[in-house]
């Protein structure tokens, strides 16, 4: 490798000086700057020693500095096939592409997946398939407690924040919302101007910064919150608990980057990094959690309130549910975020290694709620690589009422998965604060194109459920929803997991659910069961004072924890 790249430039050097030398005494100068330029950087490259390489190959060294700045490039654009690309592949970003243009977005010659992959899902059709519902079906959000209920659309602008994407990529997303009657979700970046520009309906997300509704402490301000709850175009609240990408983790915008414009829509001073914490100063337990939902529901006069969280401890999600019953307050809905869901910025341990996937976590939630008999009361959402029809009917099937797309939209509004989030050097201007970058996003034009990318995307879910035999997505059931197990076998969701009986948990908990079911407490988050075995970090008479005890004998009992064991087929999600 290093003959090669040595005789490519020596060659490169000579074609160079016969250049120069035909130009006469002008060339030759030229070629003897730039020999003497190559000669200093080469003396500097020995010298230095933060890099090694280049001590051992000064100058030639350097070329794998250039190949490895332009490897995603390569990657992208030269190697990996149709099926490959992460975090989503080149099918998937071009069917985004052809339906947010309003252009053909069908492919010729079969599938290029592996249909006997295991972990290959399939939908399964009906012999007599059902004409598609002239109008889209949109679902009610709102329970008993709720004055002003929502019809929200099966496909949604997830929470992104003002900060995190420009001002142009809000706009865009904020006009398709509108043309399309979908809601956009504001992210906890805070209520701003550009939500409001265009008239969506909106989706206010309160994270633990509270931004926009804030005291100068950083505490909730219920006036503040108040006020801006009233708007018309605020239809419903969120409350994040925690994100996919990240969850358990606060974050932090640092003071060199905060605006004026970010300043002013967060409430937080110039010159003052942004802080948000891992956790909400307004409750600690599930008990006053369910009080906060209803604190906000009052604030805001009646409109949806409900939660967003990537799930983590089955207990914590019991002991959710058992708030529920002891207070009587419920959510109106709540929105489980898939680990695999992105963000601008996250460590590589959390977006790899921490929280639970959509599919586990979502089936988790609606089992909880049916076995709390709580079901029909809430209503579910679902976050996570939401982009195709066939992603929204699966999550259907699994236990969502309604699904929330960010990375999509962002494809839609002109991302190319560049994965430069984080650097403010984002190449199409979705997620940068930089004003050069940004005006190349034409906001008429791209929000012409997130209109037309969720209708579509949402008539092609529509279609696959009337392929399907169904006219609507009460009729979905978890036999439709097929998985390879091996090269041999494919099985039903019904068949591999357990779907819980609506009150199953309170009349008789099932033998993979009751341990968690007796630890779960309405005042904690967290798991506190003993072990049937001393902790090899801990003595075994002694416990860890932050442990809490069981309240009674009865929770003292040290049961099996894990997972149900499959059921026989034909227990059905909903």
């Amino acid at each position: 490798m290093v003959r090669f790249l040595l005789i490519a430039l020596f060659s490169l050097l000579g074609f160079a000086a016969m250049v120069a030398f035909s130009f006469g005494t002008p060339g030759r100068w030229v070629f003897l700057a730039l020999a003497l330029a190559l000669l200093g950087l080469g003396v500097h490259d020995m010298v230095q020693t933060k890099h090694a390489i280049l001590r051992n190959y000064p100058v030639l060294g350097r070329m794998r500095f250039l190949l490895e700045s332009i490897r995603p490039e390569i990657q992208q654009y030269f190697i990996e096939r149709n099926t490959d690309g992460r975090p989503f592949d080149r099918d998937t970003r071009s069917l985004v592409y052809a339906r947010a243009k309003g252009a053909d977005s069908h492919k010729a010659f079969g599938t290029e997946r592996d249909v006997n992959e295991a972990g290959y899902e399939f939908l399964l059709h009906s012999t007599a398939p059902a004409e598609v519902p002239a109008r889209p079906h949109r679902v009610r959000i709102g329970g008993p407690d709720c004055l002003q209920p929502y019809d929200m659309a099966l496909m949604n602008v997830s929470s992104m924040s003002f900060g995190a994407l420009s001002k142009n990529a809000v706009l865009a997303m904020n006009k398709g919302a509108a043309m399309g009657g979908f809601v956009q979700e504001t992210g906890e970046g805070g209520l701003t101007k550009y939500h409001l520009e265009h008239g969506a309906d909106l989706f206010w997300e309160i994270g633990s910064g509270y931004f926009g509704a804030r005291t100068a402490e950083g505490k909730f301000d219920p006036a503040a919150f108040s006020a801006k709850a009233a708007n018309e175009h605020v239809k419903g609240i969120t409350i994040k608990l925690s994100q996919g990408a990240k969850p358990g983790l606060g974050g932090v915008l640092p003071a060199a980057k905060i605006t004026a414009e970010i300043s002013e829509a967060r409430e937080v001073p110039m010159g003052t990094d942004c802080i948000s914490p891992a956790s909400h100063s307004a409750f600690h337990t599930p008990r006053e959690l369910m009080g906060f939902v209803a604190q906000l529901r009052e604030l805001s006069g009646g409109k949806p309130i409900g939660y967003k969280f990537c799930v983590g401890s089955r207990t914590d999600v019991l002991a959710m549910c058992k708030a529920m019953l002891e207070t009587g307050i419920t959510p109106d809905y709540i929105i489980v975020d898939g680990s695999e869901g992105g963000t601008g910025a996250a460590p590589l341990e959390y977006e790899d290694h921490v929280g639970t996937p959509l599919t586990e976590g979502l089936m988790l939630v609606h089992n909880a709620l049916v076995g709390c008999g709580l079901r029909d009361k809430i209503r579910i959402g679902a976050a996570g690589k939401v982009a195709t029809g066939s992603d929204i009917v699966k999550r259907l099937i699994q236990g969502a009422d309604f699904t929330m797309s960010a990375r999509a939209m962002m494809m839609a509004t002109g991302c190319i998965q560049a994965q430069k989030c984080h650097t403010n050097r984002c190449p199409v201007g979705v997620t940068t604060q930089d004003p050069r970058l940004m005006r190349a996003l034409d906001v008429t034009d791209k929000g012409n194109r997130v209109h037309n990318y969720q209708k579509l995307t949402v008539q092609e879910a529509a279609q696959i459920m009337a392929s399907m035999g169904v006219t609507h997505p009460s009729q979905l059931n978890a036999r439709m929803l097929r998985r390879r197990t091996d090269h041999l076998t494919t099985r039903s969701y019904a068949a591999i997991h357990n779907w819980l009986a609506p009150g199953e948990l309170l009349s008789s908990p099932p033998r993979g659910w009751k341990a968690d079911w007796l630890e779960s407490d309405a005042d904690t988050f967290g798991e506190h069961a003993p072990m049937p075995w001393p902790s090899p970090r801990e003595p075994a008479q002694s416990a860890p004072p932050s442990r809490v005890e069981p309240k009674d004998s009865a929770r003292r009992a040290v049961l099996p924890v894990g997972e149900n064991p499959g059921r026989p087929e034909g227990r059905p999600a909903r």
